[in-house]
């Protein structure tokens, strides 16, 4: 196996941790929300669990399919995809100190990891593709 297929692997484990972090998250928000009356609040922290359930599976499926292949549409999709997830998080849930940035941080640094061994992976899949194109343009 290549480096760039090792760092994409590595990258799609990576979304997967953080789907499976969101899982956690998804229950704990729905938990939250049983605790609320029944009004347009306890509807809408419902939403948000359903939301981290469905950018859980999302990411899940990405990584496995397309990620772990080194796909660049998977790479686009799931930084795209986890990145709404994390931004929304970070601006709206832990810089106001809703949550301690521990363990808030959790996800935000799963989702930049597997960012950064999935941009590595695809770096390295366009190296080793030109590498072999050269190679084999020079074997003829």
């Amino acid at each position: 196996m290549n480096t760039s297929n090792t760092s994409a692997r590595i990258g799609a484990i990576l979304y997967i941790v953080w789907a499976l972090l969101h899982f956690m998250a998804a229950r704990a928000v729905y938990v939250l929300g049983q605790t609320l009356t029944p009004s347009m609040m306890q509807g809408r922290v419902f939403q948000a669990a359903w939301n981290l359930m469905f950018f859980s599976i999302a990411a899940i499926l990405v990584a496995a399919l397309l990620n772990w292949k080194n796909s660049k549409w998977g790479y686009w999709i799931n930084f795209s995809v986890v990145g709404v997830a994390d931004v929304g998080f970070i601006l709206f849930v832990l810089l106001p100190g809703y949550m301690p940035l521990w363990p808030g941080v959790l996800g935000p640094v799963f989702w930049l990891l597997a960012v950064i061994f999935s941009t590595i992976g695809l770096a390295n899949n366009r190296h080793d593709a030109s590498i072999g194109g050269a190679s084999n343009a020079i074997a003829r």
